[in-house]
């Protein structure tokens, strides 16, 4: 095939820019991870579920000023159990079966490997504080039912009604309508069909739902609140909060703390307050956290990672040397 001397520098030019172009974008890519990697290794950190995200600016603030990991992770956590309007933890959490508020949380602080946890405690909305007192004033780790209550109480946590009139009538709206349902599921294969023969699931579920705004209405749920209410019965919340902080020397802690699954049957504990299932903080390892904590939110300059990552960024950060 003839190659004339004009295609042969038409072809060099262009072979010429292509590579010039191809360099200066590897080299503006270069940049931007360059940018990003000094930007991500900015401590402290502090990593929380969405539910914690209102309360991060004041515990990033103790943390930069040189504050304990472990209490700056519990000062995020204490918001959400305090907030009457947060179904999932603590004050106004939605109740067991029995309509009583049971509460779980753990805590571990990375620097002395040290843990401590409570399990279907009552009557007490910061269990997160109540395990951290659990690791600090006893030789136990995990304390559940009356005596985790009595240990609160011993130590100066008041007793408190963790029922709001919401989680309240939202409770007798899962009693009226879905109490008599507890048992097999439509997925599962020994469930029984609890209308007439001829009516379809589809059936099944508009008169379910009709039966529900019906009583939600009798029990003086607002209507703006009737959909979340509704929802809340059909898909019980299971919004577990976590909080991890790392400090600019590298120390890590954490803390988990969840109501648990609503209408549950009383005394049950999920994975939660379970110390390396619920939370764990080693010094060596990422910090992990149960899978119920939700999309991720990141206290930081410029850190944003997604749920998967958040150990993993923590443990990178912490062995990484300061700029």
């Amino acid at each position: 095939m003839a190659f004339s001397r004009r295609d042969f520098l038409t072809t060099a030019v262009v072979g010429s820019l292509s590579l010039g172009l191809e360099s200066q974008e590897q080299k503006q890519q270069d940049s931007r991870k360059a940018q990003t990697r000094t930007l991500a290794g900015k401590r402290p950190i502090i990593v929380s579920s969405a539910n914690g995200y209102n309360y991060l600016d004041d515990a990033y603030d103790f943390l930069r000023g040189g504050g304990d990991t472990l209490d700056a992770a519990l000062r995020v956590v204490k918001g959400p159990e305090d907030d009457p309007n947060d179904h999932s933890v603590g004050l106004g959490g939605l109740p067991n079966e029995e309509g009583v508020v049971e509460l779980d949380a753990c805590c571990m602080h990375g620097p002395t490997r040290r843990a401590g946890a409570v399990g279907g405690i009552r009557n007490i909305k910061n269990p997160s504080q109540v395990a951290k007192a659990v690791m600090e004033h006893t030789g136990h780790v995990f304390l559940v039912g009356d005596g985790a209550e009595r240990f609160a109480v011993a130590q100066g946590f008041p007793r408190e009604t963790l029922l709001t009139d919401y989680s309240r009538k939202v409770w007798l709206l899962w009693k009226e309508t879905h109490s008599d349902w507890w048992g097999p599921g439509l997925a599962d294969p020994n469930w029984k069909k609890r209308f007439p023969a001829e009516k379809s699931q589809k059936d099944e579920w508009q008169i379910r739902m009709k039966r529900m705004k019906e009583v939600a209405a009798q029990l003086g749920i607002a209507p703006e609140q009737r959909a979340t209410a509704i929802r809340e019965v059909i898909f019980p919340p299971t919004g577990t909060i976590h909080c991890s902080a790392l400090n600019d020397r590298g120390d890590i802690s954490g803390c988990t703390t969840t109501s648990g699954l609503a209408w549950k049957l009383p005394g049950r504990v999920g994975d939660s307050p379970i110390i390396g299932a619920g939370c764990h903080t080693d010094q060596d390892v990422a910090p992990r956290a149960p899978p119920a904590v939700g999309k991720k939110k990141t206290k930081s300059r410029a850190l944003t990672p997604s749920s998967r990552t958040c150990g993993k960024e923590c443990h990178r950060l912490r062995q990484e040397p300061m700029p």
